[in-house]
Order: C-alpha cells, then structure tokens, then sequence
C-alpha cells in the first residue's frame, strides 16, 4: 500500500503566542499548517484573534513566543518585505492622490526599478484583473469593486508567495461582495498562490476556503474543509457559530443537529420507538422564500418578551404549505440517531493542536 502524502505546507504555525499584556493571551499556542496553493479562510467572532494571527503572519504585529514559517524557511522575526507574502487591507488603503497605474506600481518604486518596467508589470496586472481601461483614474473615481482590483493587483505586484487578506469585502454592498468572492476565488485558482483571508462571516468562509479555521478566545477551535466543520462541528460553539444547528441536551451528552435534519410531528402523533424525541412548542414561523423557518421552545418553559427560541426547524415550502404549523401550536420534535453528531467540550489553549 502507498504511503499517504500531504500537500506541502505554505505556512506552518506552531505554538504561536502574542500577548499584549499579562493574562490570557490574544493567541494562544495554536498550531496550524495551511497546505501550499489553497485558499485559507481564519473565521471567529470579534476579538477571538484571527485578525491578530494575520498580521503575525504578514510581519506586522511581534510573536511573543512561538515560530512562523513559509515554505519551510522560519520568518517569524524577518520584516513584512522580506517574508515574502502580501497584506491586503480592508480598507484597500489607496494613495488618493495617485492613479490606478501608480497605486499599483508604487511598491516597485520604493525598490527602485525604472518607470518603464515597474509601469509595464502594474498594466499587465491591472489587465489581469479588468482594469487596464481604467489605469488612469485615481480611487476617487472608482466603484468599490474596482477599488479592490485595483488593491489586489497592488498586492500581487511583489509577486509575493502568500496573499494576506483581512476583510477584504467587508466594506461591500451584499450583491458586489458575492460578485467579488467568485472573482477572489478565481484569481486565487488562476495564480496559484496561497491566500490566507480573515472574515467574520461564515458565510463568506464557505463560498471561498479549501480551510476554514474557527478560532474563539485566541485558540482553534477546528480547522477542516467547510463540509467537514459545517457537517460535524467539533463542539458547541462551533456549532452556534456556523448557524443551521440545533445544540440538544440528551442523556448521552450534548449533540448538534442540523436545522433541516430536525423533524416536526402533531403533538399527538405516534413516532417509532427508537426516535430521539422532545415536546416543544412553535414560537415563531419565519418564511424565507424556499423555506419556512419555524422557532422552537421546549415545552413547560415560560417564555419572556426578551427570550429567542432555543431550537429552529427548516421545512421546505412545499411541505410547510402541506402542513402549516402556527405560533403557539404544541409539537413533537423529533431526530434519528444518525442525524445527532456528539459535540466534544471546547478547545482547552494548552491541548489545542489542529492540523489543516
């Protein structure tokens, strides 16, 4: 049998810190390997260290303790232009006053190469990404989106082998940041680099990463493919952080089940012996077009005017229209074994080792 290989790493973290002050630290020991050439994304809530790990990584923000390494050569104390990746901000962080062109060219500039050369490769990555036409005018000019082609060229034009992204769609209409996900994607396919990208939003992370990395109070608390963390979270939090799961207390310990996995029944009805069950009562029904979202407390529990419901059901419309469930109503939720994934106690930061 043919032993397993693993894709080379790009980066690899291990055990890397930073503390700000004394107390927990910001990032907590994590270890991490992001395979070369694949799209990364760090998601988590504010202040769970992601955006402070990116800047770890770009040589803007000092490693307390731990290494950084790319392409198996340590950067962890090199400068951000000797590391050989690229920042790109959330703010695109254009020079007013100067043209798309020279936006682009600028960073050749500082290392001294002629107008002719360093103008010849900002054009040709401009036309990479649609904006050639527009290489003259200056940011002032341009919609958000060519904004952030104009920036993502700039980053590209050391020719860096890690592209650095920190909520780079953030500052975005809905429509332009789908639009502009499918084009960051495709770019990443094209070129070939590793991009490493900080987001809040998971749903962000699943349309764009190979990785996705869910991080909370400075350590990993999973890190595999969107299928992998959104089907099987690891704990708890994930689990609430992802969306689309049910958190049930049964006597066998807490387990997640998907939204649209969970079952309803008439109060009265009789269900096989061996389904996971739980009287509960509908609170809300929310309908989302395809889908209907109905709202769940269990029931015997008073609710107050500030309280949400616990679990959350989705029917499709078809069969909510066949049998509507209205607030108030009395209701069997009910789940097949098969359905329930045990959910472990969260990520302890003097255990936390993940491998992506």
């Amino acid at each position: 049998m043919p032993a397993q290989t693993t894709a080379p790493a790009a980066i690899e973290l291990s055990a890397l810190t930073k503390r700000y002050a004394p107390g927990k630290p910001a990032v907590d020991a994590i270890d991490l390997r992001i395979a070369s050439g694949s799209y990364c994304c760090l998601l988590g809530p504010s202040g769970c260290g992601k955006s402070t790990t990116l800047r770890m990584i770009a040589g803007h923000e000092s490693v307390s303790s731990g290494s950084i390494l790319l392409d198996e050569r340590d950067i962890t104390d090199l400068p951000a232009a000797a590391r050989g990746t690229a920042m790109m901000f959330q703010s695109f962080a254009l020079f007013p006053h100067l043209s798309a062109l020279d936006n682009v060219a600028f960073s050749l500039k500082m290392q001294g190469l002629g107008r002719a050369e360093r103008q010849a490769r900002a054009r040709d990555l401009l036309g990479r990404v649609a904006m050639g036409h527009l290489a003259e005018r200056k940011p002032a000019q341009l919609s958000g989106g060519q904004q952030q082609r104009v920036a993502l060229a700039r980053a590209l034009i050391t020719r860096p082998r890690v592209l650095l992204l920190d909520e780079p769609l953030s500052a975005l209409d809905p429509f332009l940041r789908s639009q502009m996900r499918a084009e960051l994607r495709r770019w990443q396919q094209e070129l070939g680099l590793t991009f490493i990208h900080v987001t809040h939003s998971q749903q962000e992370a699943m349309a764009l990463a190979d990785t996705m990395v869910v991080m909370n109070h400075g350590v990993i608390e999973q890190a595999g493919t969107p299928h992998e963390v959104y089907n099987r979270p690891a704990n708890e939090f994930v689990a609430r952080f992802m969306g689309g799961h049910n958190v049930i207390d049964t006597p066998a310990g807490l387990v997640g089940v998907r939204a649209d996995h969970l079952q309803l029944a008439p109060a009265e009805a009789d269900l096989p012996r061996d389904a996971q069950r739980m009287q509960a009562v509908v609170t809300d029904v929310e309908y989302q077009g395809s889908h209907v979202l109905l709202g769940l407390q269990q029931q015997g529990l008073a609710l107050s005017a500030n309280d949400t419901a616990a679990y959350s059901v989705m029917l499709s419309e078809a069969a909510f229209a066949a049998r509507p469930y209205p607030v108030g109503q009395a209701v069997q939720l009910h789940w097949s074994a098969g359905q329930a994934h045990p959910l472990r106690p969260p990520a302890r930061a003097a255990t936390a080792l993940h491998d992506a």
